[in-house]
């Protein structure tokens, strides 16, 4: 039996490898996903069935049952949701999802706690699994607490970041409490309580909100790749606890690949992580947007010349947007794409690496209506083609394209790179209204005298122009 569990264990672990490669691309995510959750399957069954046990009494079977019972209602609540949810709402449902593997690998520790206690106060070993049990818990119940305040956040049921006096101070403290408390609880548990443990749990929920609390903006994409980096490390620690090999490649997977995805980011963006963190993009009062007045006057397009300007381009860029995840036009938009390409226009899509809500958010969208990955440039290789474009049709975005990231020192974005659309010959954007974006400020490139508001819902907007570039 062990052999065999051995066996399902390699295929989990090489199908978490593989699967996460094919989810490097486009055109072979979805397939890598399913690869990836025939591996965990086949491990999960592995460790249920084949694992070594006492005997198969009838209480076992009942226990069985029970996993069996969990599974299943996991699995119909997990299905109905991911099925049942719009594009809008995918960075909460990835949030609230990580969310969830923090706590399970928090109870972990919260059920494994007495039980190495009691190990290491028989046998005097055990200490290390205790450091696993207690790093699980800790960071697992961080990344918890900081995932459903970033639901929240991106819910928009908490839409200003709150700021408390002497921040900075307060959380490093909390940070230090939480480590010196850990460390303390590791080295004591044989005769602490197990109430303590919980006292500990408390405390790092605590933290986890503080943590998070305070972001907003264009960083929340960051916060959640770093949280779910977190959620990662927690599920490795939960590995190395009970020798579980894909339990410990998938946590160091997806630790890695969270944490590489946050530096990659935050390099994209010119910040160090700690500013991220610290520094809250999004969390001024909006100033920024108080003399908007001055700035000159906004213009708007009507469909019609719209048309006959895109269909007379010889390049066009479109930059997507929440907007447009919003208003569900991403069909519409590649149906635009196709149709100006017949024509001859040269069409490309720009994306900013924390467009949306949640990291490669736009790349998701537009994948979803079948655009060719190929036509997806980043920042840094689509900025320099600006200033050959005929027109951007910017569908949706706001912070990322505003200026005053470059130009207004006292804008809560400022020194974020942008898309700079302001360099190309003509501006054209999509918006409801002359609203601020998340970042909660005003953006100066409305009063581009190059730019043009084709003010709408994108999907009825865009459907409009498509009708009208059909009858030129």
């Amino acid at each position: 039996m062990k052999g065999i569990l051995e066996i399902s264990y390699l295929i989990g672990s090489i199908t978490f490898i593989v699967g996460l490669k094919m989810m490097g691309n486009a055109k072979t995510a979805r397939k890598g996903n399913l690869i990836g959750a025939f591996g965990m399957t086949v491990a999960i069954l592995g460790t249920i069935f084949l694992y070594e046990k006492e005997g198969q009494t009838s209480r076992e079977f009942f226990k069985i049952a029970l996993i069996f019972g969990a599974i299943a209602i996991g699995t119909a609540i997990g299905w109905i949701t991911a099925k049942k949810v719009e594009m809008t709402k995918m960075p909460e449902l990835v949030s609230m999802f990580n969310g969830m593997g923090g706590a399970c690998a928090a109870l972990i520790g919260l059920t494994e706690f007495p039980h190495v206690a009691h190990q290491i106060q028989e046998t005097g070993t055990g200490y290390s699994s205790m450091a696993f049990i207690i790093a699980g818990l800790v960071i697992g119940t961080i990344s918890f607490s900081g995932s459903i305040i970033a639901y929240l956040k991106l819910a928009g049921k908490m839409n200003k970041p709150i700021r408390l006096p002497q921040y900075n101070i307060l959380n490093n403290a909390l940070l230090l409490v939480v480590i010196v408390f850990s460390a303390y609880v590791v080295l004591q548990s044989t005769s602490l309580p197990p109430a303590i443990v919980w006292a500990l749990f408390v405390v790092a929920i605590v933290y986890g909100i503080l943590f998070t609390i305070p972001i907003g903006g264009a960083d929340m994409p960051v916060v959640i790749s770093l949280l779910n980096s977190f959620t990662g490390l927690a599920a490795a620690f939960g590995g190395f606890l009970y020798d579980n090999k894909p339990m410990l490649t998938g946590g160091i997977l997806v630790g890695s690949a969270g944490t590489l995805l946050t530096l990659a980011m935050c390099k994209a963006m010119n910040r160090p992580l700690s500013n991220v963190i610290f520094g809250a993009f999004g969390g001024g009062s909006g100033a920024a947007g108080a003399d908007a007045g001055e700035k000159g006057t906004v213009k708007d397009v009507q469909v019609s010349d719209l048309a006959v300007q895109l269909n007379y381009a010889s390049k066009v860029v479109i930059v997507p947007g929440y907007g447009l995840a919003v208003a569900q036009a991403q069909h519409v938009i590649h149906e635009l794409e196709k149709i100006l390409e017949e024509r001859g226009v040269e069409v490309k899509y720009a994306i900013h690496p924390v467009a949306g809500r949640m990291p490669g958010h736009m790349n998701v969208l537009l994948a979803e209506s079948n655009v060719e990955y190929d036509k997806l440039v980043e920042m840094e290789d689509i900025n320099p083609q600006f200033a050959q474009t005929d027109v951007v049709l910017v569908v949706g975005a706001n912070d990322v394209v505003n200026p005053a990231a470059k130009v207004d020192p006292s804008s809560p974005i400022y020194g974020m790179p942008i898309l700079e659309v302001e360099n190309a010959k003509n501006i054209v954007i999509n918006k409801r209204s002359m609203n601020a974006g998340y970042a909660g400020i005003d953006n100066l490139l409305f009063y581009n005298p190059k730019t043009s508001m084709f003010f709408g819902d994108a999907k009825k907007a865009l459907t409009e122009l498509v009708a009208e570039i059909k009858q030129l």
